[in-house]
């Protein structure tokens, strides 16, 4: 019985010294990349005996039992959310809008982990290039396909770019212009891509026809490198301007090989033309064809998406980052490296489209708070103290118990 003194101060030391620790552990990660703070919260714990009132045959009895110590636990709160700050690194990504969206990793074992730290960098191995998370872990994401979609299963992210981008022919293309109706003939200068070269200038010239009002004759010159078939096209106006037929002129190019050879077919919308009086302005031209281009470097974009930027300003996409999201995520386990664990009690995870997630070069800070800490730590500190004062005055109470029997 003598021992069982020393136990509630005992336990309440070791609870503190716990708390402590947990302190000390916010503070020293308060610059830690997606660390999230964690509290000590206390529970008593209870003796089995229930506490008999009144001694001796009374029988009566309290509906309580002794409390005979505390114990200490942790709670770590995983979906709070630090404040986000640029870093201007290019592989540096921050979740916003919710603290329940995590990045995937995986360890060379083909475990799962997940984080908020997006701090992520890359490395080489055996001439292949992954990203990477600073413990080495590999970046998770859904693999780009050619059709612009991705992949459902999330892989390895690797970046792999292609240093040349060759150039698309140009196969349609939408003119917004007017042709002046006060002129015999009006010349456009218009820029088509070969399959094989960075694109010739064809002149597309409209050539009033005589004796017929508001109709043109149009035909193409291709000033070098190429031969133009399927004109001459009549086109009609009505009396308001506006083109009556065809809205569309369909022609053909036959490249030399000077310009690459080969050979495409061109449909040009003219249904946005106009005929009135006045200059022959040409207000914009739009095609699918563009030049071959160098690689320039790579980014993420807002939605998570891994690009590479080329030289002719097109773009290809590699992967998009694979976010998940969790039924219960404040039951994820913490484990090292600001890495959380899945377990039954987090409920189903499942996978967030990540639309408008991601801020790119920036960092989700830490969660902890240097002045709250420090508060806590006070106070931690004095009930410290107060359990080792009610230990020393047991233990005197103790010894001069032993000296009065003796």
């Amino acid at each position: 019985m003598a021992l069982s003194m020393f136990y509630p101060s005992v336990t309440g030391m070791e609870a503190q010294s716990h708390a402590m620790s947990t302190v000390s552990t916010n503070i020293a990660n308060v610059n830690t990349v997606g660390y999230k703070k964690q509290e000590t919260l206390f529970q008593t714990l209870l003796g089995s005996q229930p506490v008999v009132k009144g001694g001796g045959n009374s029988g009566l009895s309290s509906s309580r039992a002794d409390v005979s110590g505390v114990t200490a636990y942790d709670r770590t709160y995983v979906t709070s959310m630090g404040t986000i700050q640029s870093t201007g690194q290019t592989f540096d990504v921050a979740i916003n809008n919710t603290g329940n969206a995590f990045f995937l990793v995986k360890d060379s074992g083909g475990y799962s982990y997940y984080t908020r730290a997006g701090n992520f960098e890359t490395r080489s191995v055996d001439g292949t290039t992954y990203l990477i998370a600073p413990n080495g872990y590999t970046v998770q994401g859904f693999k780009a396909n050619a059709d612009g979609t991705f992949s459902a299963t999330p892989e390895d992210i690797i970046i792999d770019p292609q240093e040349i981008m060759p150039s698309k022919a140009t196969a349609q293309m939408d003119i917004v212009a007017n042709v002046s109706a006060n002129e015999p003939s009006n010349v456009y200068s218009l820029t088509v891509y070969g399959p094989n070269n960075d694109g010739r200038n064809m002149s597309m010239i409209f050539s009033k026809v005589e004796g017929r009002a508001n109709t043109w004759s149009v035909d193409f010159v291709m000033e070098d490198g190429g031969t133009v078939t399927g004109g001459p096209i009549e086109v009609m106006f009505d009396e308001n301007g506006s083109v009556v037929s065809p809205k569309s002129l369909d022609i053909g190019v036959q490249w030399t090989e000077e310009a690459g050879g080969g050979a495409n077919s061109v449909s040009i919308d003219i249904s946005k033309m106009t005929q009135y009086d006045g200059s022959n302005q040409l207000v914009n031209v739009s095609q699918d064809g563009y030049p071959s281009g160098r690689f320039v470097s790579c980014y993420f974009d807002e939605n998570g998406v891994l690009k590479g930027k080329y030289t002719n300003e097109k773009t290809v996409n590699y992967a998009q980052l694979a976010l998940v999201g969790f039924e219960a995520p404040n039951n994820l386990y913490n484990v090292s490296n600001t890495m959380f664990q899945a377990n039954a009690d987090c409920g189903e995870s499942y996978f967030l489209n990540g639309n408008g997630m991601i801020t790119p070069e920036a960092l989700e800070s830490s969660t902890a708070n240097v002045e709250e800490d420090f508060s806590k730590m006070i106070v931690v500190q004095r009930a410290y103290s107060v359990n080792a004062s009610a230990f020393t005055t047991t233990d005197e109470m103790l010894q001069l118990l032993v000296d009065l029997k003796t």
